[in-house]
């Protein structure tokens, strides 16, 4: 079935139904690969505690299995299309899901947090090479004419997947057991694996280059010592020994990864793009909003079932207001850059971003739900419109014999800031504890928690001295603007 290359004979190419010449079926696959890689990356969250409290540990130390698990993505997507080119989409692609698969049956069997997370490390592996495959095979295989059409199938995921996340972790955690938000993707990898076998041709690179390893591994470490030294600092018994070589790693291997980034001649991840201003602003300052936005999700639920014991399942549909207000606002995103240029709406999110962290700090649990879910709903929408806007202004300037090497790099840092993220704001919490109670912020579970809300509206102040050097006219290029 999967054994012969592209052709109508396997139906690789005869998914010819679809109207427009979009292989609908193809597409449709590919998007529920990226469903469950979303899934998985946000439906943890709610299930924290629960899962806490069976392997034994603070409820926030769970955000080492959602940060490996994004930081596995960001490190492993740069040589997917490699993967692709050398061994074939279909091959790639079926590999790609059966180790997701497989993955997930071992997240569902861990007995031990280093053990969930070794096995979200290797469901990242799959993850990262099911998605960016699929999309390839896609774009490499629709007319340009119809490139559109086929976007939109991949598109309803991002938008669909993280509203269903918050309440199906936490439904299921509380009815049932956390072990079924991993469980649930094994007859769905199966069936994937079958309908790849008929769906997704063999194509292939005519040249595949060969991998920059050596910038692979730079990069992969560096991330790696980095992670650990957050994690080492944030531990409830720290160990500063630990985490000194763990940051001087860190530092000494990125520092030697970008030298060498920025000298070989067909390097992993083109930092000489980083020259263009519009791409540099939405390299640094919205990787910075992106990490600071990608923290909520992880942080909210917790706070809520820790903080004013609310049960999993009620926290996790109390989220999806973040994400409700992310959609709502979607048609209106490019008409409002349009009409006041990508600077003022950048600022506009931003500011509002860090109003609305404020806000949460500041909940009770005597506040009115239906205040609670406005406030949520307007942090999704600002969320919604702050990244159209640093996605817009990121390729503006790029030409587009770039546009790849630009979009591979974006790519990685949109990932590592997600995981930065949630990273940081674990340790945010941890550090926050001692600082509520000197500070008198102190009302049990949920002072760190109000101190860390704080803290990441603070560092908001980044993207927001990076947007102001962005000059008026900042992205006119796409937004039509002058």
């Amino acid at each position: 079935m999967g054994g012969r290359s592209a052709g109508r004979a396997d139906g690789s190419v005869s998914d010819a139904d679809s109207a427009g010449g979009v292989r609908r079926g193809l597409a449709l696959l590919v998007a529920g690969g990226l469903f469950m890689e979303i899934l998985d990356g946000t439906v943890i969250a709610p299930a924290a505690p629960h899962i806490a409290a069976d392997f034994g540990v603070p409820a926030i130390a769970v955000n080492v299995a959602v940060t490996a698990y994004v930081l596995t993505l960001a490190v492993v997507i740069p040589i997917s299309g490699w993967l692709s080119d050398r061994f074939g989409a279909r091959r790639i692609f079926m590999t790609a899901v059966a180790i997701f698969t497989l993955a997930s049956a071992a997240c569902a069997a861990a007995v031990t947090l280093p053990m969930l997370t070794g096995t979200r490390v290797l469901q990242g592996v799959g993850g990262a090479m099911m998605v960016p495959v699929g999309r390839l095979v896609v774009l490499r295989t629709t007319a340009k004419s119809d490139l559109m059409k086929a976007i939109a199938f991949l598109t309803w995921p991002a938008l669909v997947a993280p509203v269903i996340a918050p309440a199906l972790g936490g439904a299921l955690s509380t009815y049932a057991s956390w072990r079924w938000i991993f469980l649930i993707n094994v007859p769905l990898g199966l069936v994937g694996l079958v309908l790849a076998g008929r769906l997704v041709p063999d194509v292939r690179g005519a040249d595949a280059a060969r991998l920059d390893w050596r910038g692979f591994g730079l990069v992969a470490v560096g991330v790696a010592a980095l992670v650990i030294g957050i994690e080492t600092v944030g531990s409830g018994s720290p160990d500063r020994a630990g985490a000194g070589t763990a940051f001087g790693v860190a530092v000494v291997t990125l520092t030697v990864a970008v030298l060498y980034l920025l000298r070989t001649p067909r390097p992993l991840l083109d930092l000489r793009i980083l020259r263009i201003a519009t791409y540099r602003v939405t390299a640094f300052g919205g990787s910075v909003f992106r990490a600071v936005i990608s923290a909520i999700p992880f942080l909210l639920p917790v706070f809520l079932q820790l903080g004013f014991g609310w049960s999993a399942a009620k926290a996790g549909l109390v989220v999806i207001s973040l994400f409700l207000g992310n959609i709502a606002i979607k048609p209106l995103t490019t008409p409002l850059m349009r009409r006041f240029g990508i600077r003022p709406v950048l600022l506009g999110a931003i500011i509002t971003s860090a109003a609305c962290l404020v806000g949460i700090a500041a909940v009770q649990a005597g506040t009115p739900l239906p205040l609670l879910v406005a406030l949520l709903a307007l942090s999704g929408t600002v969320r919604s419109i702050g990244f159209s806007a640093y996605n817009s202004a990121a390729f503006a300037d790029v030409e587009p014999e770039r546009m790849t090497t630009a979009n591979s790099l974006m790519s990685t840092l949109q990932e590592l800031g997600a995981g930065l993220g949630v990273a940081v704001g674990a340790l945010l919490v941890r550090v926050g504890g001692p600082v509520a109670d000197t500070t008198g912020l102190d009302d049990g579970a949920a002072g760190g928690f109000r101190v860390a809300f704080v803290l990441l509206a603070v560092l908001l102040i980044v993207p927001a001295i990076e947007a102001l050097r962005l000059p008026r006219t900042a992205g006119s290029a796409v937004t039509g603007r002058r």
